[in-house]
């Protein structure tokens, strides 16, 4: 299978959904989250998608907006991709689940195969599965159940997956990332350290690690762009969302850094990894 890493293959689209004006409304956009500047959260939205165009070099797709899909931009929660198989999701949330209609829809036409779930039982939401590129973690959370986590392994059997237990309301992704091919990046809260010690106890690949001061830090994309000759990049939140860890990042030596903003849209749940689909498929001609 290679050296850690060669799973997170070199990656040629990005798959974004437009912010709507539902989603500017703690109370339509769901309970409990707070109103939001719908201008800001639009802007940083679009400079993601420009980073990943125009750094990145992503072939970018971008989904509307739909009003009655508040979080709707948060699709990173809707599938699973590995390769050429998109396993489209069951989120936690019912109101959630018409979110992967168009996502579906958008995979299939650049090729992929579809896997669905249809146990009526396990709830699954993407940010809940880390891909290292040897294995998979999948994070038992509030969100995602072990149904859910049987049906990634059925999925993917060329990979290892094991079930990591997630405490308090992150998704796994929210507490800890890949920081590199080999390397783990993790916030220092006890639950993302909880997270992580379970994942070296469960692990034949080692792995290097780095604590970063914010959770949402480590909520970040390493990729490998499909450009000759251009190291890979990660994609993170930047200095003005989250100073604290700027520093920490710099250690990450052997890719390059590609800051963005998404504290707006954090306020609606969006973790940076939620905001984006990114495959390696190229659509049929």
């Amino acid at each position: 299978m290679g050296t850690p890493g060669e799973g997170l293959g070199r990656c040629s689209h990005a798959l974004i959904r437009g912010v709507p004006e539902s989603l500017a409304s703690g109370e339509d956009a769901g309970a409990g989250l707070p109103a939001l500047d719908l201008a800001k959260a639009q802007r940083e939205h679009g400079v993601l998608g420009g980073k990943l165009r125009q750094r990145l070099g992503l072939q970018l797709l971008e989904l509307p907006p739909e009003e009655s899909l508040p979080l709707g931009p948060l699709l990173g929660d809707t599938a699973v991709i590995q390769g050429d198989t998109a396993l489209i999701t069951r989120p936690w949330s019912p109101a959630r689940r018409p979110e992967v209609d168009g996502v579906r829809k958008a995979l299939q036409d650049l090729g992929l195969r579809i896997v669905e779930i249809g146990d009526e039982n396990a709830t699954l939401d993407g940010t809940d599965v880390l891909f290292t590129g040897r294995e998979f973690f999948v994070g038992l959370s509030k969100w995602t159940n072990h149904r859910g986590a049987e049906i990634v392994a059925d999925t993917f059997r060329d990979f290892a997956v094991s079930t990591v237990p997630v405490s308090g309301p992150s998704h796994l992704r929210g507490l800890c990332g890949m920081g590199g091919p080999r390397t783990v990046v993790a916030g220092s809260s006890e639950a993302a350290q909880k997270a992580v010690r379970a994942m070296a106890v469960l692990t034949d690949h080692p792995y290097a690690s780095l604590t970063l001061p914010d959770d949402a830090a480590a909520d970040c994309l390493f990729l490998r762009p499909g450009l000759p000759g251009v190291p890979p990049f990660l994609l993170h939140r930047g200095g003005g969302d989250l100073p604290n860890s700027q520093e920490a990042l710099q250690k990450l030596s052997d890719v390059t850094l590609v800051p963005v903003s998404c504290s707006e849209l954090e306020k609606a749940g969006a973790g940076l990894s939620s905001l984006c689909l990114v495959l390696s498929t190229r659509p049929h001609s």
